[in-house]
């Protein structure tokens, strides 16, 4: 059944290039300011390159394991210090760790703004990585790995990866590797910070009942004389050639009830003029509804999975094009034929004009629903700079999605999604 059309987007009420001021401080800082004067809160977030394409393959992990240590403890604060700065004020702030780059985020009362700022200045600038937290970090590290060797779905997500990026930067897993964890010193995280952690091509998002003006001049005063002439080059990802033919994988994990299996290929990079149409096509292949085509077939007719879906990243590089399923270890066959004959129908048969059409009327309606708090509108600005896709981007939304076709999605799926080149992986029993 045909779900209900939304109504037309209310232009006016979405960020744009009229609410939007984007500045660039002189020591490479790019900061975004939306005020939001009907709410007291204020909501930042940013990224810098810092991620784990910056790390040496011998210590898969460090960059993440380093900004797991920032607020552990700075020049000026202890880690109980700024946990009680945050809680006296019933803010949160806290980093992350991506491929490409690492990430910051928070949120406080206007008031308290200058809190958020002062935390992440410290930890950006001054992190001393006392010994007795890091080992706890790495402890905590070493703990997640060890829950991850035993998880079905991490395992084939990991394999698969291996299998797809051979060779690429993307095929290491940002969390690292247990003995890749043990190497890393105290002082590789002090010489991963001294090198990569800087101004130079970090943007800082800034929304909520603060003027752009007062936002801007805050951020220059707390990180305006920031430097680091030994920050490198940004790292370009290389394309991925397809694979020569269909490689499948299986991790072992002994008495596992459940099998997950991952199956798909190197998909289009955001910037791809084909992305929005491959990102269409797939919401009516595994995503729309009940998870899609994949979900009704594997799922709710034959009743060979706990859940099945496909997925679509979206990365600076060629993200994974996937498809994946929880089944019973007895049914991973099954589901693999029939995920391959719903894919082969796929590439094809045009998608019909009903199934399009849904998938657009539901990407144009959750839109404003994503942006109703400011935490919601700061992380979609930081997509419109991280992508280079434009301020008045969300101006023109609408147009992009309804723009799409049946053909255009088709063409997309033509273009990567070849059954005769798919990565196969599967872990458990």
């Amino acid at each position: 059944m045909s779900q209900p059309t939304f109504a037309p987007l209310n232009k006016s009420s979405l960020p744009g290039p009229d609410d939007i001021t984007r500045a660039q401080l002189p020591n490479g800082i790019t900061v975004l300011v939306r005020p939001n004067f009907n709410s007291m809160s204020v909501s930042m977030a940013g990224y810098f390159h810092a991620g784990s394409l910056y790390e040496p393959g011998e210590k898969l992990g460090l960059a993440d394991f380093t900004s797991s240590c920032l607020m552990r403890g700075t020049q000026q604060f202890s880690f109980q210090e700024i946990y009680e700065k945050l809680e006296s004020i019933g803010a949160s702030f806290g980093f992350s760790s991506g491929t490409h780059t690492a990430g910051f985020g928070g949120k406080s009362l206007v008031d308290d703004f200058d809190t958020l700022l002062e935390i992440l200045s410290s930890a950006l600038r001054e992190p001393t990585f006392p010994s007795q937290p890091v080992e706890i970090v790495r402890s905590q590290i070493l703990t997640g790995l060890a829950l991850r060797s035993q998880d079905t779905s991490e395992m084939a997500s990991l394999l698969f990866d291996q299998i797809v990026y051979e060779g690429h930067p993307y095929s290491n897993p940002g969390d690292g590797y247990p003995e890749t964890i043990m190497a890393i010193k105290e002082e590789d995280l002090v010489d991963f910070h001294a090198r990569h952690y800087g101004p130079d091509g970090m943007v800082i998002v800034v929304v909520g009942a603060v003027s752009p003006d007062l936002a801007i001049d805050r951020i220059t005063e707390t990180l305006g004389d920031w430097s680091n002439p030994r920050q490198p080059e940004v790292i370009t990802v290389p394309l991925v050639p397809a694979l020569e033919k269909t490689i499948t994988k299986h991790a072992s994990i002994p008495e596992k009830s459940q099998s997950d299996l991952i199956m798909g290929v190197a998909g289009p990079s955001r910037h791809s003029p084909d992305y929005i149409p491959a990102r269409l096509g797939n919401s009516v292949l595994g995503q729309f509804g009940m998870m899609g085509r994949i979900g009704n077939a594997v799922r709710k007719k034959a009743g060979l999975a706990y859940y099945a879906y496909s997925s679509l990243s979206s990365s600076i590089g060629p993200g994974p094009w996937y498809v994946s399923a929880g089944v019973h270890p007895k049914n991973v066959k099954k589901a693999i034929k029939l995920i391959k004959a719903e894919i082969e129908h796929f590439v094809n048969e045009p998608v019909s004009v009903e199934e399009l059409e849904d998938s657009k009327s539901s990407y144009i309606g959750k839109l404003p629903l994503a942006l109703e708090s400011n935490a919601g509108v700061a992380g979609a600005i930081l997509t419109l700079e991280r992508f280079d896709l434009g301020l008045d981007y969300y101006q023109r939304y609408e147009e992009i999605i309804s723009a799409v076709t049946p053909q255009d999605a088709l063409a997309a799926a033509q273009k990567y999604l070849d059954l005769e080149r798919f990565a196969i992986a599967t872990a458990g029993q």
